[in-house]
């Protein structure tokens, strides 16, 4: 009689779980973003390196408000939304990302740290759903 080997519980998270952390995550950091736009949109502004105006503090107030209702959008998927829904907002939230790194780079105004760190993080999100995504469909 041969001994019956252990299955081991594989050490990676599964692909659509990485996919709702990632969402999770990026909830969190939408939630500090808008909560900061919200409280010290002229700071946010200064961070930029773009020139302080009303209309630029109040589009930045807007803009917060809106990152609310994202914030809440991301967290309900990646909480109970199905797998598929979760690849489909996180199709959505890929280019969103993307879109928010490369149009942090348009700035009309010289980089800063600050500016050059918002980018990153907005291409670094869009690769982490890239990973998931690329899991996801590899997994099927």
């Amino acid at each position: 009689m041969t001994p019956v080997r252990a299955v081991r519980p594989s050490r990676s998270i599964q692909p659509v779980m990485f996919l709702r952390y990632t969402l999770r995550t990026g909830a969190s950091v939408f939630a500090l973003s808008a909560l900061a736009l919200i409280i010290a949109p002229g700071y946010f502004v200064e961070l930029l390196g773009l020139e302080e105006s009303a209309a630029l503090t109040w589009s930045m107030v807007l803009i917060g408000v809106t990152l609310v209702a994202l914030t809440g959008n991301m967290a309900v998927v990646s909480f109970v939304a199905s797998d598929r829904g979760v690849q489909i907002a996180s199709m959505v939230m890929m280019v969103a990302a993307g879109g928010l790194g490369v149009t942090t780079l348009l700035i009309p105004a010289p980089f800063t740290w600050f500016s050059i760190l918002y980018a990153l993080v907005g291409f670094g999100f869009s690769t982490a759903y890239v990973i998931g995504l690329t899991r996801a469909s590899l997994a099927r």
